[in-house]
């Protein structure tokens, strides 16, 4: 059964960063492109950017390249997205999710897990 299971949000204030965590299980991602998404309220899921496993090639939205940056690390079988210069607008919850091909929207991954609450004060 995959999972994937994300950690690390929380409360910061603006200009701070916070690490996200995605620990996936359950089958071999080794083809496999893994994107993070965001939702804020009453919005729908949104690309931030992805990463494919095989040769850890990235892709990020323009609103944070350059303040974001996605990392997986295959011993572990572990995705981060590392959130650095954080501004209230980033304010959502974050979900990591899994699928054959990178792909901007959300319901063309196969997989994704609980989402993780990500609150950015100014």
């Amino acid at each position: 059964q995959v999972q994937l299971v994300e950690s690390g949000g929380g409360l910061v204030q603006a200009g701070g960063a916070l690490r996200l965590s995605c620990a996936a299980s359950g089958r071999t991602f080794s083809t496999y492109a893994m994107g993070w998404f965001l939702q804020a309220p009453g919005k729908q899921r949104a690309f931030v950017g992805a990463i494919r496993w095989s040769d850890t090639s990235t892709y990020y939205v323009d609103a944070v390249r350059g303040r974001f940056t996605i990392s997986r690390d295959s011993a572990k079988k572990m995705v981060y997205l590392q959130m650095n210069s954080l501004k209230p607008e980033d304010t959502a919850v974050y979900y990591c999710e899994a699928g054959p091909r990178l792909a901007r929207l959300w319901d063309e991954y196969d997989y994704w897990g609980q989402g993780t609450q990500v609150t950015v004060s100014s």
